[in-house]
């Protein structure tokens, strides 16, 4: 059985005191056992203190993207051994937003999945079609291209201690969500792709996530589908009240 995780992405939001209230207010209403794996993705500013808040908590730290190199002349940015020194179990790649504003190849998508690995870090692989792909019916050679290049020169074992999230482009903020039918016929496509790349065993264990507008009202009869194994939330994830119901819906 594959242990259910949420995820927050609060992306661009929240001062270092903001994040720290939340997660106070969060944590202590979390039980001590949860059913399902939770993580949030603060902004790396505010990591090091939520390690310290979080301390002790089942709610895990997940950063929201990271340089695929391990140290170097690279102003700006944050390397995968900085992440796992403030405690980071789960680190975000590819996200549509960095693909879409910052031009993110898969390429760049793999050479930071395997800086987490190389850190002891899992990474989250975001895939995912835009509108007019779909249109064109070409979501699946989108999937496929993203995850094949994306998870290229991997092993099985670092493919197992991959999360892979598909977000469909025309979703994320939209208001718009995939109908669980949608989302798992994707999620089907995802774990079958996983299969052929590293086997049936990983793939059975690989947890494959939806993001695009989830909220506590939809999530579900998302994870209901057999292939839907949590979610990756961004919106509903930034006020305590929302998130607790998305977590115990």
């Amino acid at each position: 059985m594959r242990r259910a995780l949420i995820i927050g992405n609060w992306k661009m939001h929240k001062t270092v005191a903001e994040a720290v209230a939340f997660a106070r207010a969060l944590s202590a209403r979390f039980p001590e056992r949860a059913e399902r794996d939770v993580a949030i993705a603060p902004p790396f500013t505010a990591l090091h203190p939520l390690r310290e808040v979080l301390r002790g908590s089942p709610i895990a730290l997940c950063a929201q993207d990271v340089h695929g190199e391990d140290e170097g002349p690279y102003t700006g940015e944050v390397s995968a051994p900085m992440l796992a020194d403030v405690g980071c179990l789960y680190g975000l790649v590819g996200h549509s937003e960095r693909r879409r504003l910052f031009g993110e190849s898969n390429e760049e998508v793999n050479r930071k999945a395997r800086a987490l690995l190389r850190a002891g870090i899992r990474p989250v692989v975001c895939v995912g079609e835009a509108l007019e792909e779909r249109e064109a019916d070409q979501t699946f050679s989108v999937i496929r291209r993203q995850l094949k290049e994306g998870l290229n020169n991997l092993s099985a074992d670092d493919i197992r201690r991959t999360i892979v999230a598909y977000e469909p482009v025309w979703a994320i903020g939209t208001g718009k969500t995939a109908s669980p039918a949608q989302a798992q016929e994707v999620h089907d496509f995802i774990r079958q792709f996983i299969g052929h790349r590293a086997g049936k065993e990983t793939a059975a264990e690989v947890r494959i996530l939806y993001g695009g507008s989830v909220n506590p009202e939809n999530a579900a009869s998302l994870m209901a589908q057999r292939d839907i194994d949590g979610v990756l939330a961004g919106g509903a994830s930034l006020e305590v009240d929302s998130f607790r119901k998305l977590i115990d819906h």
